[in-house]
């Protein structure tokens, strides 16, 4: 887990800029509230527009800090997740839910602290007859999510990475984060960004 607590430190700013070979999901899915982020291997979920019941199937079968990544369709006509399952979630140890589609009950989701990213809200209910796939690849905003990628989520953007790649991503997060706090460094002391990046007399 030290790897997963180092990714939400670091953020996924840092980690695309220090590691290229991150994902980024184009889809415009941003935290539910302020200050939610996670990370963790991914346990995709395919599941049927208006229906919800590969949700059910997918939070059963979840291990300890997984993430649900879930093709909804980019689906926002309908709500397939509320608090009821943002519970049963928690009590199981899931890291979050990530959602080309719409929630409910987003006070309640809030106010309990499970992080989910999600294209909006939506009250409308869903029906529980399609098993939809759980455990097989997904496609998110351009990006192809398999089981046990990982995925990191915050306020700036959602990523993914391969999991072989998580401890050399996570260093190079760190030494770009380690650069950055000597450049505020010198910024505190009076420096220019100019001077600090070598860019005094560019542009001339």
């Amino acid at each position: 887990m030290t790897g997963f607590a180092d990714l939400l430190r670091y953020g996924t700013a840092t980690l695309c800029e220090a590691w290229p070979s991150a994902r980024l999901v184009d889809a415009p899915i941003r935290p539910l509230a302020a200050g939610m982020c996670l990370a963790g291997p991914a346990l995709p979920v395919l599941c049927r527009p208006g229906d919800n019941l590969a949700l059910h199937l997918a939070i059963a079968a979840a291990a300890l800090g997984d993430v649900l990544v879930v093709d909804y369709g980019c689906d926002v006509g309908s709500g397939p997740f509320g608090e009821v399952m943002a519970l049963a979630c928690a009590v199981r140890g899931i890291a979050g839910l990530v959602i080309d589609g719409a929630v409910r009950d987003s006070a309640q989701i809030a106010a309990a602290g499970f992080p989910v990213v999600c294209r909006g809200v939506n009250i409308r209910g869903t029906t529980k007859r399609h098993r939809g796939l759980v455990g097989g690849a997904v496609r998110i905003g351009g990006v192809e999510i398999a089981a046990g990628d990982i995925v990191l989520a915050d306020a700036d953007a959602t990523v993914v990475l391969a999991r072989d790649e998580l401890d050399a991503a996570v260093a190079a997060a760190g030494e770009r984060a380690a650069r950055e706090a000597v450049m505020m460094d010198r910024l505190r002391a009076g420096e220019t960004t100019l001077r600090i990046l070598g860019l005094e007399g560019e542009g001339q």
